[in-house]
């Protein structure tokens, strides 16, 4: 068992990647709030390709990586 599972759409991924790249340009461009800091948690997850969330859950939405139940 890995410690960090890959369990994530490589699309999913992309999409985390940016998301959080938008949030954070939010703490320097836009209304300037800490709160653009949340955008750390979706880029993190996007570089690794594991959701934390994900595998205490037993979710996964790589189709190559899904475990047979």
């Amino acid at each position: 068992m890995r410690f960090f599972p890959l369990n994530e759409h490589p699309i999913e991924r992309i999409l985390r990647i940016v998301l959080g790249l938008v949030l954070l340009s939010l703490t320097f461009w836009g209304p300037q709030t800490a709160w653009g800091f949340l955008g750390a948690i979706p880029l993190v997850t996007g570089l690794i390709g594991s959701c934390p969330l994900y595998t205490i859950l037993g979710f996964s939405t790589c189709p190559a990586c899904r475990q047979p139940a």
